[in-house]
């Protein structure tokens, strides 16, 4: 399967179970206060085996492709952790996950797991908006001694910030799937009209002060 046609397969499967929803004249609201006229939860994946099946196979593709030199998978918490071990048990490597925060107790560990310095990790992540709790999680990897060859993620909204960004900390990104993919999929299977299509894309061009 080609780069595209795979882009073009996930959005459909994540439309079809309702893990991306497209709302252009009834935006929801995000937690940042940002109007977007998509949500997206890829967590909604895991309960469908047949797909969940699919990504976990395409992720693990995609890493063996990209980063040949993986050694272990790093799931990002909390949606970045099932997905990274369904991604590491398919390739036969160890797992770990990052925290957002220090846990409050015990060890109070950032990164749960066997932590083993200059070991060739790949990050794991459900969805990429504007890359800041990922990239985080890449300077807390980086921070423990791990060497962060890269990242994989299912979804990514192909914002200009989020390229700047993990190309400022000068992390590489795989994605399955992105925005404009999504768009063409949605078209193609009458989920939106045609006169929806500009809406949707002014919205990724400014997204903070779009509706």
């Amino acid at each position: 399967m080609s780069a595209k046609s795979t882009e073009l397969e996930i959005a459909s499967k994540l439309l079809e179970i309702g893990a991306i929803k497209l709302k252009p004249q009834e935006p929801f609201t995000w937690a940042s206060g940002w109007k977007s006229p998509i949500y997206c939860d890829n967590r909604l994946s895991l309960s469908f085996p047949e797909i969940r099946t699919f990504i976990k196979n395409e992720l693990a593709k995609a890493i063996k492709s990209n980063y040949p030199e993986v050694e272990c998978i790093a799931g990002v918490a909390t949606a970045g952790i099932p997905q990274g071990a369904l991604v590491a048990e398919e390739l036969g490597l160890p797992f770990i996950y990052v925290r957002s925060k220090p846990k409050g107790h015990g060890m109070e560990n950032m990164i749960e797991g066997k932590v083993t310095p200059g070991q060739k990790v790949v990050v794991i992540e459900d969805l990429v908006s504007t890359g800041g709790s990922s990239l985080k999680a890449s300077d807390d990897l980086i921070a423990a001694g791990f060497k962060v060859l890269g990242m994989a993620a299912i979804f990514t909204y192909g914002f200009d910030l989020a390229k700047q960004n993990f190309e400022s900390k000068n992390v590489r990104l795989v994605c399955l799937s992105n925005y404009s993919a999504m768009i063409e999929k949605a078209l193609e299977i009458g989920y939106i009209k045609q006169n929806e299509v500009d809406t949707l894309k002014d919205w990724r061009q400014d997204p903070a002060n779009w509706g």
